[in-house]
């Protein structure tokens, strides 16, 4: 049996077309698929020895061609080979012209240009990593959403990926030893989002913690009754708080960070 294998195929650098192949097998997680990717295509040439190639191994293409003439040449030649193609932006491109009556300006890559979306999501990178597990309480200040939770519950890896997305996020692991910040209540139009987890789960990796550090898997840290105390006591502050609260139990963190995405998305049409 041929390898499985998605060709991810665009005139810029490919990144929409392979994110959505990527959620898309995140559907079918029992199946083993490739992913390949094709970007900077300039020429029908290159768009005929991908299709050549999908169809000597059997796979699909999904591609993001912004080039009339590409996105021609890969209707023509997948439709002769007999392989499946996915145009990913045309629908939407057409959409747009067939609605609003605009053209689109055609070049490729647009979306990723150094522009002021580029800078913003520097400069909350920057931010995540300035202000990450609270090592400095006036980032509470300045953060649009502010993440709070146990260790382990997934603040930094969260916190980098909404940084990606131009958010500016900080984070505060809770500990009943440790007093709250007074900057974390003072700052408007903030999103604040409690993170928890089911206590078995949080055992477990806990437990491989404990182990890459070198450290007894009897340490308090990865104890019921040490994790259950203070899941306990994170469940008081959330509450304090009123903030929306997420179990990451088994979770992954796109789709955590889909749904803050989504609260602050509706935070911000309500100020407006």
């Amino acid at each position: 049996m041929n390898e499985m294998i998605i060709y991810v195929c665009s005139d810029a650098v490919g990144e929409t077309g392979e994110a959505v192949a990527k959620a898309t097998l995140r559907q079918f997680a029992s199946e083993e698929v490739k992913i390949k990717r094709y970007g900077h295509m300039k020429s029908e040439d290159e768009v005929i020895q991908v299709v050549s190639e999908a169809a000597s191994t059997g796979g699909f293409i999904s591609y993001t061609l912004v080039q009339p003439k590409l996105r021609a040449r890969m209707k023509e030649e997948a439709f002769r080979w007999g392989v499946r193609a996915v145009d990913v932006m045309g629908p939407m491109l057409e959409a747009y012209v067939d609605t609003f009556g605009s053209s689109p300006n055609r070049k490729p890559g647009l979306l990723h240009s150094i522009d002021e979306d580029y800078h913003r999501r520097i400069e909350a990178i920057e931010f995540a990593v300035k202000y990450d597990d609270g090592k400095d309480a006036r980032g509470f200040m300045q953060a649009e959403v502010v993440l709070i939770g146990v260790s382990r519950t997934s603040k930094t890896p969260l916190s980098v990926f909404l940084s990606h997305k131009g958010i500016k996020t900080a984070n505060l692991p809770l500990m009943p030893e440790v007093t709250l910040p007074a900057e974390l209540a003072s700052a408007p139009g903030r999103l604040i989002i409690g993170l928890t987890m089911q206590p078995e789960h949080l055992i477990g990796i806990r437990t491989e913690r404990l182990k890459t550090l070198g450290l007894p898997p009897t340490a308090p840290y990865a104890s019921e009754e040490r994790i259950v105390e203070e899941l306990r006591y994170a469940e008081k502050i959330m509450e304090s708080f009123q903030c929306p609260v997420i179990d990451v139990t088994n979770r992954a963190i796109e789709e955590t960070a889909g749904l803050i995405i989504e609260m602050l998305y509706r935070q911000t049409e309500k100020s407006e």
